[in-house]
């Protein structure tokens, strides 16, 4: 008996976009199995510096937006790279080696690695993700807009992420890694070398 295509590939096993979910960039935003996200990036503001009164304005407006979109979602993620694996290895080498002078330059390299995670310990970036369903073209695009307008119209700085930063956002996500925008869309495709321009002779 003929073995379906959903065994055949339940035995190979599941790709690394369907276990995260994602399926594809759209022409707004993210597909995914759960509908298309629109993500839009604001600006973080530093209450440290404001005053009781100044905080609870931001907090209204932050109620207001919630108000408006109450499917909105809210995501905090890193915006910098982090150093945990290297200093987990770092560590480990440093226990392992004998000789005093490695020891010295991994004990400063660790030193170095921790200063600069102290530098960016508040390097954090804010996103409101809008889940679309249903909706295409101009439907998504006049939502997205919207989106955009009522966020900003609360005193929030936003912009809706083009691709390339979506691509960073993921990347710093899964990967700890900065150079997401620079990843190829499909695996393997910085491999074969591709010329529009050439004239196809007959």
């Amino acid at each position: 008996m003929a073995k379906t295509t959903q065994q055949k590939r339940k035995k190979k096993g599941r790709s690394v976009q369907e276990l995260i979910g994602v399926k594809t960039f759209t022409k707004y935003g993210l597909a995914t199995g759960k509908g298309e996200l629109l993500l839009y990036q604001v600006a973080p503001t530093n209450i440290s510096v404001l005053s009781h009164a100044n905080i609870e304005i931001k907090i209204h407006h932050l109620m207001m937006v919630l108000s408006s979109l109450p499917d909105i979602e809210i995501v905090c993620t890193d915006s910098a790279e982090r150093f945990d694996d290297n200093k987990v290895y770092l560590a480990e080498r440093l226990e392992a080696e004998q000789n005093p002078r490695i020891r010295k330059i991994i004990q400063n390299d660790i030193d170095s690695l921790d200063h600069l995670q102290m530098e960016m310990a508040t390097a954090r970036q804010f996103l409101f993700v809008a889940r679309m369903k249903n909706q295409k073209g101009r439907q998504t695009f006049e939502a997205a807009t919207r989106i955009e307008k009522m966020i900003s119209e609360q005193g929030f700085e936003v912009h809706r992420m083009k691709k390339p930063e979506i691509k960073r956002c993921l990347a710093l996500y899964f990967e700890a890694c900065m150079a997401g925008e620079q990843m190829p869309d499909v695996d393997g495709e910085q491999y074969f070398e591709t010329d529009d321009d050439e004239a196809v002779e007959d």
